[in-house]
């Protein structure tokens, strides 16, 4: 089985046993809305650039707001997991590129609802297999830090270093999973250690808030 289809299992079982009510780290979304996002990534990707047109808030899209209000009831919730089961269409990137498209924003997701909400969940204890097929993806993700007013390297407790930026500044550690987290805007959940000098960890965290 490929890492994205052991990932969309695992994060299907979670969705199913989820209150769909309950909180994520997506501003703006409860577990039901984030799994509309999903099905709308991978199935209406038209409605997903009406979304972005649209520029409401988070909690306000209007093509998330049309699937969600299908899913209130029990049943309606679950059939939208079914949709984000049967996935993408095969002629879709999303499908036959899946492994490189979806694997790292499962993963993520899979977070999201897992440490949101009132009572968040320890970090899972992934194999280092898979930590190590998030790590090689981890080079796309990175480059939104090239932006960095400092230099940023990523480091994880097994030795596996990656310049994300050249130049003196910090290194982020973490297992892969902790760094996606942090890379992706989700910092105060990660599991990163950020060592450099003082002043440039404080230009790094200034950066990172605005």
């Amino acid at each position: 089985m490929s890492w994205v289809a052991h990932e969309q299992d695992a994060l299907v079982q979670t969705l199913r046993s989820a209150n769909p009510d309950a909180g994520t780290l997506c501003d703006g979304w409860d577990v039901r809305r984030l799994v509309a996002h999903l099905v709308q990534r991978e199935q209406a990707p038209v409605a997903g650039l009406k979304d972005a047109v649209a520029r409401k808030p988070p909690g306000q899209e209007p093509g998330l707001t049309e699937l969600t209000t299908r899913a209130r009831s029990p049943y309606g919730y679950a059939r939208l997991i079914d949709r984000f089961v049967e996935g993408a269409p095969r002629w879709s990137p999303m499908s036959w590129a899946a492994e490189k498209i979806n694997f790292v924003e499962y993963v993520i997701h899979h977070e999201d609802v897992r440490r949101g909400g009132h009572d968040p969940l320890e970090p899972r204890d992934l194999p280092r297999e898979e930590q190590d097929a998030v790590w090689e993806q981890l080079g796309l993700f990175a480059l939104s830090l090239r932006k960095s007013p400092v230099g940023v390297r990523l480091a994880t407790p097994v030795g596996q270093t990656r310049v994300a930026k050249a130049g003196d500044g910090v290194t982020l550690t973490g297992e892969p999973v902790e760094l996606a987290l942090w890379i992706s805007g989700r910092r105060a959940p990660a599991r990163v250690a950020v060592t450099g000098s003082p002043d440039a960890v404080q230009q790094l965290q200034d950066w990172a808030k605005a």
